[in-house]
């Protein structure tokens, strides 16, 4: 995988995001809509000890590249750690997660192919929702509304104990769009 670099018409600071409850920092390199739906492109910094549990997508697969510190990538029973410079891949349907297990912060790139504009706007809305106070410690969003909305959005699918939360995550969020409460959060928070 390509390290991106930003161009110099672009400004980094309008398209990074940083959530102040996980001290994780995400900045869109490139996005679905900007590559005619190839990939998304991200560059996160995730804060020591930091993740997410174990999901899958259905429509889309993730390639992680570690650009500093080690990150760690869980695909099915597999761990795999990565030092600069290495890349693994979660395809479509693949339980995985990825985690910092260091006492440092690491700092990756993820490809996600297709592009997802949902995933894009998950990271922008759950990272503003804590930026103004309105997520638990864990950085989930206070509101149920605003958690079925982005689950649903997100491409993202539970597994274990938690995929029996699925189907009344995603009825909360086809509530939280005839509410207009989608349509609020998208407005408060899509920056890019």
């Amino acid at each position: 995988m390509q390290t991106v670099k930003q161009s110099a018409t672009t400004s980094t600071a309008s398209r990074t995001i940083i959530n102040p409850i996980l001290k994780d920092e995400v900045i869109f390199l490139e996005t679905s809509r900007e590559s005619n739906g190839y990939h998304t492109l991200v560059e996160v910094t995730l804060s020591a000890g930091g993740g997410n549990p174990l999901h899958y997508h259905e429509d889309f697969s993730e390639e992680f590249t570690c650009l500093e510190g080690e990150l760690s990538i869980q695909v099915g029973d597999q761990i795999i750690r990565l030092k600069p410079g290495e890349s693994a891949t979660a395809p479509a349907y693949s339980k995985h997660r990825f985690f910092n297990q260091s006492a440092q912060s690491c700092r990756f790139q993820c490809r996600i192919a297709p592009g997802c504009p949902g995933f894009e706007q998950t990271l922008q809305i759950t990272y503003g929702l804590a930026r103004d106070g309105q997520s638990t410690a864990q950085g989930m969003p206070k509101s149920l509304y605003a958690l079925g909305y982005t689950v649903m959005i997100s491409g993202t699918y539970l597994v274990g104990w938690m995929a029996v939360l699925q189907p009344v995550l995603n009825w909360l969020g086809r509530r939280a769009v005839k509410k207009g409460i989608a349509a609020e959060l998208q407005r408060r928070y899509l920056t890019v």
